[in-house]
C-alpha cells in the first residue's frame, strides 16, 4: 500500500502542476477579462473532475486492501495459526 500512496502523491502533484501551469498561461495571455475567467472556471471544474476520479481511485485501491485483509484474517482463524 506504501507504493500506491507514493503514486497517489507523484499524480496529485502533476495534477497541481499542470493547473498550475495552465492558469499562469491563462493570466498571461492577451484575451479579455470575461474570457480568461471563462477559460480559469473551465480548468477548475476539470481540475475538480480529476481530484474526484483520483479520490475514487484512491477508494477502490483501500477497498481492496480492507477485502484482502479480511481474506488473510479469515484464513488465519481458520487455521489457527
Amino acid at each position: 500500500m506504501e507504493k500506491s500512496n507514493n503514486t497517489g502523491k507523484i499524480v496529485g502533484a502533476m495534477l497541481i502542476g499542470a493547473v498550475i501551469g495552465g492558469a499562469l498561461g491563462i493570466l498571461f495571455a492577451p484575451n479579455k477579462g470575461s474570457e480568461t475567467r471563462r477559460k480559469l472556471s473551465a480548468k477548475g471544474e476539470d481540475l475538480t473532475d480529476a481530484m474526484k476520479d483520483k479520490f475514487n481511485e484512491f477508494l477502490e485501491e483501500i477497498k481492496v486492501e480492507v477485502e484482502a485483509a479480511k481474506d488473510k484474517a479469515t484464513e488465519y482463524m481458520k487455521n489457527g495459526n
